[in-house]
């Protein structure tokens, strides 16, 4: 007789457990013996800055420049000390101004919101040659010799600016006897600076 109570106890137990993992299963509940941890929300580089600490130069024109922020130029404010009747005339002294911009470290602002630069000098622009296209710059480095995320930033400020061909472009070329080209800052190489800059040949000159 204690016999069939035991087994009778044994399967009532089970007949339990089943109907419990029926009512789990039914009310979309997923048992695991692992506990799941979600682990922290991935943090967002702000690459923005706000306030008056862009830059610590409160005169002169007001410039933009383009920085690597979250692996993509982002454009930042800047004020260069050029004088202002000097901005939209020579493009030398503008070109020359907005690459000190980028040769500089990120201002304490800038750096917290996850600014950098890629440009290195030495690094000097200077005009054309004789027999180069109008709006010749040439820098002191063959622009191919330079990292391709530093040429991104160089060719995105000047193009953007009064030193710029026009059409969001720039001609530059270096201090050998190459000839210029034309580069092109476009949207993809915004987000990829770390890309060749679209390039096009320019004509040579007519024989005088």
């Amino acid at each position: 007789m204690s016999r069939l109570r035991r087994t009778g106890v044994r399967t009532g137990v089970v007949a339990a457990a089943v109907v419990t993992a029926a009512l789990a299963s039914g009310c979309g509940i997923r048992t695991t013996s692992v506990p799941v941890d979600a682990g922290a929300a991935p943090s967002r580089v702000p690459c923005s800055v706000t306030g008056d600490g862009v830059t610590t130069q409160t005169t002169g024109v007001p410039v933009q420049v383009f920085l690597l922020c979250g692996s993509q130029l982002e454009e930042v404010d800047r004020r260069t000390p050029l004088p202002e009747e000097k901005a939209d005339g020579d493009p030398v002294p503008t070109a020359s101004a907005l690459l000190a911009q980028l040769l500089g470290d990120p201002s304490e602002s800038e750096r917290q919101a996850g600014f950098s630069t890629a440009v290195k000098g030495p690094l000097v622009v200077t005009g054309g040659y004789k027999g180069d296209p109008p709006a010749t710059l040439r820098l002191s480095r063959q622009p191919e010799d330079l990292t391709p995320t530093a040429l991104s930033q160089i060719v995105c400020t000047l193009a953007h600016s009064s030193a710029g061909a026009g059409e969001a472009s720039v001609v530059l070329g270096g201090p050998g006897p190459y000839p210029p080209r034309r580069y092109a800052c476009t949207t993809e190489l915004k987000e990829r600076p770390e890309s060749a800059a679209p390039t096009t040949a320019l004509p040579s000159p007519s024989p005088s």
